[in-house]
């Protein structure tokens, strides 16, 4: 790659290992096949918290519209329909939280930067690469370390603690369909809290929910706040992740202003390039390409990730 300034502000210059470096380089020893055959996950704390949260507050949600507001409905087809709907946009959801988490993110191999890796590449005389002196890998063009996973992730946006995971360039995808499932559900559940409430008003509180009155009312409330809460996180995150592909910018370049040394993909060539191949509704699908990866054999050692 060549060098270039603004790469040289995040990546200090330290000497390629060697065969005699005390460096653990068997994290890196299995083909990048084997590494795409095992389950990315991160063991994060408070990542796994913040995930745990994520799913329990889908499934309140999910709660409190069935059998709260739809079950008891004397219309048989708006208890139908909405029912479908709300579920269907919280499986995707989900769906999408699973595929964000447990997908490699796009890190880079771990300690390969050895003198027989670096004799492998075939340099042209004066071209530059660098060395993240954190996780010792070779560091490529728009890549970035995160602190948490402990790795250097291509094209890493931010690392986002409620799906426990980094958004790069290989889950970024499952990172936009999550936000916007998440905002979609949201809305639904704010319309049926506020038909909800106009339903009860208008009528008896023992006879629109099978709840006593107080019950249901903390139940809508709460919701509400949720509601509010998540639509607005994830129609903004939803927004910038957008604005970032049609920019072929990640936030992190954005906030270190950072000029582009590369050939921009811009507006729906952005979007092919991350959703991948012409629109269409597999762009939606969050299971598009999923496949049962294998149990690993043995632990690996050298960092907080780990296949299940």
């Amino acid at each position: 790659m060549p060098s270039s300034g603004h790469r040289l502000r995040d990546v200090e210059h330290h000497p390629l290992l060697t065969e005699s470096d005390n460096y653990d380089s068997s994290s890196s020893s299995s083909s990048e096949a084997d590494v795409a055959d095992r389950v990315w996950f991160i063991r994060d704390g408070c990542g796994m918290i913040c995930a745990v949260v994520t799913w329990l507050l889908v499934v309140y949600a999910d709660f409190v519209v069935t059998f709260v507001m739809l079950l008891p409905s004397k219309d048989f087809w708006y208890s139908v329909v909405n029912g479908v709907v709300f579920n269907c946009l919280a499986v995707l959801a989900l769906s999408s939280h699973l595929r964000t988490m447990l997908t490699d993110p796009g890190a880079v191999p771990k300690g390969n930067a050895t003198k027989e890796y670096m004799e492998s590449l075939q340099l042209k005389p004066g071209e530059v690469i660098y060395k993240c002196p954190k996780c010792c890998c070779i560091k490529p063009e728009r890549a970035h370390h995160c602190s948490i996973c402990r790795r250097c992730i291509r094209k890493m946006d931010h690392h986002c603690p409620w799906v426990n995971n980094c958004v790069g360039e290989k889950n970024q995808r499952f990172f936009v369909l999550f936000t916007m499932y998440i905002a979609l559900a949201s809305v639904h559940a704010l319309v049926l809290c506020g038909l909800q409430f106009v339903a009860c008003v208008r009528g008896q509180w023992n006879e629109c929910s099978d709840f006593s009155p107080p019950v249901t009312v903390i139940l809508l409330i709460f919701l509400c706040l949720e509601g509010l809460l998540f639509f607005t996180f994830t129609a903004v995150m939803f927004g910038t992740q957008i604005h970032s592909i049609c920019n072929d910018e990640t936030e992190i370049e954005r906030l270190k202003s950072e000029k582009p040394t590369w050939e921009r993909r811009l507006r729906w060539e952005g979007m092919k390039s991350v959703f991948g191949g012409p629109p269409s509704l597999l762009w939606m699908n969050p299971c598009v390409g999923f496949r049962f990866r294998r149990l690993p054999t043995r632990p690996r050692k050298g960092g907080p990730e780990f296949s299940v």
